[in-house]
């Protein structure tokens, strides 16, 4: 490898060493809500085919707010963070809330969008993950089962 190639993978190592920051990493160690809802509303089970992350969400809705919400998260630390955030976050919050969150957070990582809003703004640790688009399915799993449990909640709904 030319000094320019090994230069440039070391520049690359200690990008990725930066962006698992002590912030990232404590998140990602102090997840909320992994205890599994006893008889949930909606379960959905969301994998990241690049890197195989999974999550699995749990949750009940209340006169249109999340009431009760669980998370069992398999991914890597960045993933993980993001649940952390959600799982903080998530409780008492609407479709709409969680749905503009899963929005704005797709477009914070692929377009350099703005950061999420509140509730839902602590999502601005991941900022720097937007340079590593192969770890962007990990971080959006949570909000993406989110959306699906409630709109499975909703399909389910007698009109």
């Amino acid at each position: 490898m030319g000094k320019q190639q090994k230069g440039k993978a070391m520049s690359n190592d200690s990008d990725l060493i930066s962006l698992y920051s002590s912030r990232i990493l404590g998140l990602a160690a102090d997840m909320p809500h992994t205890d599994r809802l006893e008889s949930p509303q909606a379960t959905i089970k969301k994998r990241a085919p690049l890197c195989g992350s999974t999550v699995t969400v749990d949750l009940d809705m209340e006169n249109g707010h999340v009431s009760a919400y669980a998370q069992d998260v398999k991914a890597c630390a960045l993933g993980q963070a993001a649940a952390a955030v959600v799982g903080q976050a998530i409780l008492g919050t609407t479709e709409a809330d969680i749905r503009r969150a899963r929005d704005e957070l797709y477009a914070m990582l692929k377009s350099d969008g703005p950061v999420p809003s509140a509730p839902f703004d602590g999502l601005e640790v991941l900022l720097p993950a937007k340079d590593y688009k192969n770890r962007h399915a990990s971080i959006l799993l949570t909000l993406d089962a989110a959306v699906a449990a409630i709109d499975d909640i909703q399909s389910h709904k007698t009109t």
